[in-house]
Formats: C-alpha cells, sequence, structure tokens
C-alpha cells in the first residue's frame, strides 16, 4: 500500500518551505500539482526532478479512481498547489477523501497558508474564527453575507484583485461601515501590503488604489 502526502509550499518567498516537504517530494514516485509549469520553477529552484502529473478542478473527478489504484499497488504521492497547502480553496479534498475511505495513509505536513498570517497581522480578535474562503460570486451570495453579518466570530475571505471593490462593498453594505476591516495582498512577497481600518476608510484606499495580488480579507465580528 502506498501513502499520500498532502504538502504545503511557499504562497510566496520560495524560502517558506519545510526541510521535511523538500524531502517529501524528492522521495515521492509522483507529484500530483495543480499546474505543472507554476510548481516546475519550485522544483527546478531546489532541484527536485521528481515526475509531475497535472492534479487541478477540472481533472480531479476523473483522475482520483485511477490515483487511488496506484497507491493501494504500492505508488506514494505528493500533492501540491500553486501555493499554500492543498485543499484549503484549493484542490484535495476528493483525492484526500478517496485515500481515507480505501484505507490508504494521509500525511499532511504543516507549512505555508495565506489565512494564518493575514489573521494574526490583522490585529482583530483571533481566538475564535470563521474561514470562509471565496464567497459566491452570484448565487446564494446574498444569502451568505446576510448570514455572516450576524457573525460574532472574526471572519476570514480570499478575494481575486478584480472582485475586491465589489466585496468590500458588501461588507458596508451588510455589515455596517463602521465593522473593522483587514485586507492583506501578496503575503510574504516584495510588495506584501495590509490595509486596516473600517469597512468605508479600506473600501476608499482601494477605490484610489487597485489592488493587485493574492488577497485575504479580516472583517471583525459583530459586537
Amino acid at each position: 500500500m502506498g501513502k499520500l502526502f498532502i504538502v504545503p509550499t511557499p504562497i510566496g518567498n520560495l524560502e517558506d518551505i519545510t526541510l521535511r516537504a523538500l524531502r517529501i517530494l524528492k522521495e515521492v514516485d509522483l507529484i500530483l500539482a495543480e499546474d505543472t509549469r507554476t510548481s516546475g520553477k519550485l522544483l527546478h529552484h531546489y532541484s527536485i526532478g521528481t515526475p509531475m502529473q497535472s492534479h487541478h478542478m477540472h481533472n480531479e473527478h476523473k483522475t482520483v479512481d485511477a490515483l487511488v489504484k496506484r497507491m493501494q499497488a504500492g505508488a506514494s504521492m505528493a500533492l501540491i498547489s500553486d501555493a499554500g497547502t492543498p485543499a484549503i480553496s484549493d484542490p484535495g479534498f476528493l483525492l484526500t477523501r478517496a485515500c481515507v475511505e480505501n484505507g490508504i495513509e494521509v500525511d499532511c505536513l504543516p507549512g505555508a497558508t495565506a489565512f494564518v498570517p493575514a489573521l494574526v497581522n490583522s490585529g482583530l480578535p483571533n481566538d475564535k474564527f470563521v474561514f470562509e474562503g471565496f464567497l459566491p460570486v452570484k448565487k446564494g451570495r446574498q444569502t451568505r453575507l446576510l448570514l455572516l453579518a450576524e457573525e460574532t466570530r472574526t471572519i476570514i475571505f480570499y478575494e481575486s484583485p478584480h472582485k475586491l471593490i465589489k466585496t468590500l462593498t458588501n461588507i458596508v453594505e451588510y455589515f455596517g461601515a463602521e465593522r473593522p476591516v483587514s485586507v492583506s495582498r501578496e503575503l510574504t512577497k516584495m510588495y506584501e501590503e495590509t490595509v486596516r481600518g473600517t469597512a468605508t476608510e479600506v473600501l476608499a484606499h482601494y477605490t484610489n488604489k487597485s489592488p493587485k495580488g493574492e488577497i485575504v480579507i479580516v472583517v471583525g465580528g459583530k459586537n
């Protein structure tokens, strides 16, 4: 019986990978990568020549059964995403569940993920929090926002640059203009930035300055 390793990769700074992660990536029979071109740069940087196979949201439903059979036959595999920990708003859940259901050992390594540093450096309460990932684009968005507006714990969202203004506008509308918000973007990279303030203040900042890069929004809970 083989084994599945869930291996976090850096969200920006290539130094943010563990020694254990590098060892596993060298030792496994196959690396399952969200985008082999993106992951190829990381593997090349660390002189890792392990074979790769594409495993992403558009093909994971079709490939899970075959991957499980290969692991049952003895193959060891490492699952990585473009950045951060697989299965956190990225592919990974389906394969992990299939391995668990088929008695294949799953070992998830600790490592980089964007929402933890964004939460910690927000200055908002982090003893209890809710991770929402990406909000629905259309269907169910209003219902979700109305529900979250009553949440008393700190709330964490992921967002893309071109949808940030819309989401901040929704936060002002549904959560209130004075709700505390922290927006972190480009974490661990050269132009890392965190903007904190009321929902209105943060919206004004990004209305005047077009955002770029990966974004995490942290919102204070309802008092």
